[in-house]
């Protein structure tokens, strides 16, 4: 097909087999055959980009879009690649802090058309989407002349498609059971899977980790003789204008983002620039984090609050912070969520604070049906529950139920917080 448009290089993308979101594939098909194939036939635009590269089952994308914004404070020019986007398509591609404009998305991606096409008729190297996007994004950078870049993995890390960069620092944020069909189905498998991002003598920081995943890792770090720093925040306070945490080198930091959990990704972050720059970040350089925006991780708009949380854990920790920060206040709720989630365990989590939820289908194709949900609002104590399938009416519905006081919280899966946010900024 002819390349002349963002929605044809969308459409063009999404022709190649979606190995990481399929589920009845043999994970170790994967590989990196094929985008080490893809990459050598583009001319190796991996080669002399000094990377941050995030693996882990939480926090990936807030520790890449805090180290962008303290590799920039640094005066370095910044490549960042993460998945998935809210919006645009554009957003998996970012230089110097903004999604790369649309018309040179699409001439990078028209260049690189003739040799996935080739490659496309191999079956043992036919690349898969996250092989082109990533091969798109080294492009990208390259083209760019960016001095650093910012790559977050996509599945696991051993046999993901970002596994060919060549890593400055490497950062684990943490350890979970997920993806258990092609990850393992024990935290020590996957922690395994996840520390294949590894490498001799390039130096690991990780978030706190189970015990079990711990001794992986470390496993794995003596193996590769991978110097491993455990990073922690400290003295962490909440505010509504965000958190205030310390450093391990004692450095206070404030943020304009919400929630406890962040301050360790904000840490892990702030360690990992300094070990790719290789020195200490100056309280200037650190100020940088007081205007990060991380985009559906509990942003707020005054009242409202839009958040991504699609498990249990992550609807705890909204539950939590928003409690924290404001205990006496009730909130009216929009969810939708996807069908492959614990739907019960989320809606559990989202209960006690939560006065009427409206359940809406944010994807089609992926989201669970309003009214299979219902019944286990219902079931986990929410009493008023309606259902609207258009994510822009239960918007609107929500804001007429909204009592003075309330909080509108929208959450539950990445494709509601990108049907809705445009409407809130």
């Amino acid at each position: 097909m002819e390349i002349q448009t963002l929605a044809d290089a969308e459409c063009y993308l999404e022709g190649f087999l979606n190995l990481e979101r399929t589920r009845d594939f043999d994970y170790e098909r994967l590989g990196l055959a094929r985008i080490r194939a893809l990459l050598d036939a583009l001319g190796r635009p991996q080669e002399g980009l000094a990377c941050v590269h995030i693996a882990g089952s939480k926090g990936k994308g807030s520790v890449a879009l805090a180290a962008e914004s303290l590799l920039l404070a640094a005066g370095q020019r910044v490549g960042t690649y993460t998945s998935p986007h809210l919006e645009s398509w554009r957003e998996r591609f970012r230089v110097d802090g903004a999604p790369v404009a649309e018309d040179r998305l699409v001439a990078v991606l028209r260049a690189l058309q003739p040799v996935a096409e080739r490659l496309r008729r191999d079956p043992d190297l036919r690349p898969s989407f996250f092989d082109v996007s990533t091969a798109l994004a080294l492009l990208v950078f390259r083209d760019a002349g960016v001095d650093a870049g910012v790559v977050e993995v996509g599945l696991g890390g051993r046999l993901d498609s970002t596994n060919v960069i060549q890593p400055r620092v490497s950062v684990l944020t943490s350890v979970q059971l997920e993806h258990t069909d092609k990850l393992g189905s024990t935290l020590e498998q996957i922690a395994l899977e996840k520390a294949g991002i590894l490498r001799p003598g390039v130096p690991l920081v990780h978030g706190p980790l189970p015990p079990e995943a711990l001794a992986a890792v470390m496993a794995r770090a003596i193996a590769e003789n991978t110097p491993v720093e455990e990073v922690c925040a400290g003295k962490v306070e909440l505010s509504e204008q965000g958190l205030q945490m310390r450093l391990g080198n004692g450095q206070e930091v404030s943020a304009s983002v919400f929630g406890a959990h962040q301050a360790t990704n904000l840490a892990l972050a702030a360690r990992a620039v300094e070990y790719f720059l290789g020195r200490s970040l100056g309280s200037d350089e650190l100020k940088q984090l007081g205007s990060l925006r991380l985009p559906a991780r509990i942003e707020r708009f005054g009242d409202v609050i839009l958040d991504c949380s699609h498990s249990p854990d992550s609807a705890r920790a909204l539950r939590e912070t928003l409690l924290a920060i404001w205990p006496e206040r009730a909130w009216v709720l929009v969810v939708s969520i996807s069908r492959d989630k614990d739907a019960a365990g989320v809606l559990h989590e989202l209960a006690p604070p939560t006065r009427a939820a409206l359940i809406t289908c944010a994807e089609p194709l992926r989201s669970e049906d309003p009214e299979a949900l219902a019944p286990l609002a219902w079931a986990a104590g929410i009493e008023q529950v309606e259902t609207c399938s258009q994510p822009g009416e239960a918007l609107k519905q929500a804001r007429r139920w909204l009592a003075p006081g309330e909080l509108l919280v929208l959450t539950g899966s990445v494709y509601l917080a990108g049907a809705v946010r445009a409407s809130l900024t």
